[in-house]
């Protein structure tokens, strides 16, 4: 679970970082719906790791905020835009049903999962649920 939590957390904080010098609008317009993810999992993330107090309504909002942008990610790749600081591998185009399904299990993961967070007790698990969907499009589709 913990690396689960770590990798959610680095992959999402180093995404920031590759904005700078994109010059494909498509290109930076996605990585913009991924730093919109990665903020709500940081929301959670710190909570977990105790960085930020336990805010259930905080947490359930994340969560509620990360299935609305989870929604764009499809979207936002149909154009097979590239640029040198993208990280998106030309296969997501290749495999463009499985992308999308894993995509669409991102949004559904967190949509069943707001509105449930009552106690800290709830975000470790929530936040490895998310983590999973995320690691599971990554490994594949991302550098």
């Amino acid at each position: 679970m913990k690396k689960t939590m770590t990798f959610a957390l680095i992959a999402f904080g180093t995404a920031a970082l590759a904005h700078g010098g994109v010059k494909d609008k498509d290109v930076m317009a996605r990585m913009e719906v991924m730093k919109a993810i990665g903020d709500q999992v940081k929301v959670i993330g710190t909570m977990a790791k105790g960085e930020r107090a336990f805010d259930a309504d905080a947490a359930n909002a994340a969560l509620a905020e990360l299935a609305v942008h989870s929604a764009k990610i499809a979207p936002s790749f149909e154009k097979p835009a590239q640029d040198p600081k993208s990280e998106a591998l030309p296969i997501i185009w290749e495999q463009w049903d499985d992308f999308a399904a894993l995509a669409a299990d991102s949004e559904t993961t967190a949509s069943a999962l707001a509105g449930t967070i009552t106690s800290e007790a709830d975000l470790r698990p929530a936040l490895g649920r998310i983590a999973g969907t995320c690691k599971a499009c990554h490994s594949t589709y991302r550098e």
